[in-house]
């Protein structure tokens, strides 16, 4: 999964993944990477590895990861390429998912770009920049479809009409995410990769004493508002906390965060809305070699799922066994659950469950 941090000048956003990405180089089982400056490589919190390390006590634990890009170079007219507009709308193109860092705080001595905090501006500033790129792809596509059309045949005509009726809303300011499709509608649009079609997840940044207040916080409301009109999610989040978080050990962050009447940090909440916000789910294998998350989409079947972690094992998928989750750290053990008979064996039309521990059989 890549996510893709944007966000105006001085809004917190390079705070934000500066902070991301120290938490991930002192992750202990899944070592930070950096790929190139601006990508940090960072482990999927998972309380539910730590609970099977402990009843497997494996040479490795591997959590599943998360790849953040800091995009960078957005200003006004970026579409047009200025600044590093066009580099900018590329390294987007790139990404899963939009996280799209948004001021929500005042500070005299932390100057904004256009002279004063309106988060509905600045959202606008960067979605039309992203409207702007998309109505002249679109457009390059109308053209080509309507050359296409000579043919005769029918399908160009249908896409035609799409065509134009995204350009239509994308002209009156609309992101593609919020228009509807049916499912033959939605596979063609998929395949035009538009920006605006990207799912966006904003990041709602305050201020060090307005992270217990936020709820009463004007502009986080605004954002929130924004965010429901399109079908978005919201985290808030302090991203100079979340730098101060990543400085320290695990037992410091925990009273760190009781302090500040947090239940978990910003990294955990954005994995999360992230995961939600995907449709993404986590499946689990254990054993004495290794404890592992794998990422999957929500609805895999078993064969598929088990070419996450080898092709032969979904070429020559026999059955997986399963248990939940819940059930193995409630039992303690496998042993037990299989006496219970709580564990399963499940074919090909399987779908996969968040939490599913599993065994693949199979023969090549």
């Amino acid at each position: 999964m890549k996510l893709g941090i944007v966000g105006l000048p001085n809004v917190g956003k390079s705070t934000l993944f500066n902070a991301i990405t120290k938490a991930g180089a002192e992750s202990a089982n899944y070592p930070f990477c950096t790929i190139d400056p601006n990508i940090g490589v960072v482990a999927v919190p998972d309380e539910r590895l730590d609970v099977l390390a402990k009843m497997y006590n494996p040479k490795k634990v591997t959590p599943t990861s998360i790849e953040f890009l800091d995009i960078a170079g957005l200003v006004r007219g970026a579409s047009r390429g200025e600044g590093l507009g066009n580099k900018f709308l590329s390294h987007i193109r790139e990404v899963d998912a939009i996280v799209h860092v948004v001021r929500c705080f005042d500070d005299g001595d932390i100057v904004h770009v256009d002279g004063s905090v309106d988060p509905a501006r600045d959202i606008e500033t960067i979605n039309l920049e992203l409207i702007f790129s998309d109505i002249e792809a679109v457009d390059k596509r109308i053209e080509k479809t309507k050359k296409q059309m000579k043919s005769g045949d029918k399908k160009y005509l249908a896409e035609l009409a799409i065509l134009e009726s995204i350009k239509e809303n994308l002209e009156k300011g609309l992101p593609v995410r919020t228009m509807k499709f049916d499912p033959e509608q939605l596979e063609y649009v998929d395949q035009l990769f538009l920006l605006t079609s990207k799912p966006v997840l904003y990041c709602a940044n305050v201020s060090e004493d307005g992270i217990s207040t936020a709820d009463q916080n004007p502009y986080v409301a605004k954002v929130k508002e924004i965010a429901d009109a399109e079908r978005s999610e919201v985290i808030v989040i302090c991203a100079k906390i979340e730098e101060e978080i990543a400085q320290l050990e695990d037992d410091e962050k925990k009273m760190f965060l009781e302090e500040l009447g947090l239940s978990e940090s910003g990294l955990d909440k954005l994995v999360k809305a992230s995961y939600k916000l995907l449709g993404l789910i986590s499946f689990l294998t254990a054993g004495e070699q290794e404890v592992r998350a794998w990422t999957i989409v929500k609805g895999t079947k078993a064969p598929q799922a088990a070419g996450k972690i080898h092709s032969d094992f979904e070429r020559g998928f026999i059955r997986a066994e399963i248990v939940a989750y819940d059930d193995l750290a409630r039992l303690g053990s496998m042993a037990a659950a299989k006496e219970q008979g709580l564990v399963r064996s499940e074919g090909k039309e399987y779908v996969m469950q968040d939490g599913d521990v599993t065994l693949f059989r199979f023969n090549v």
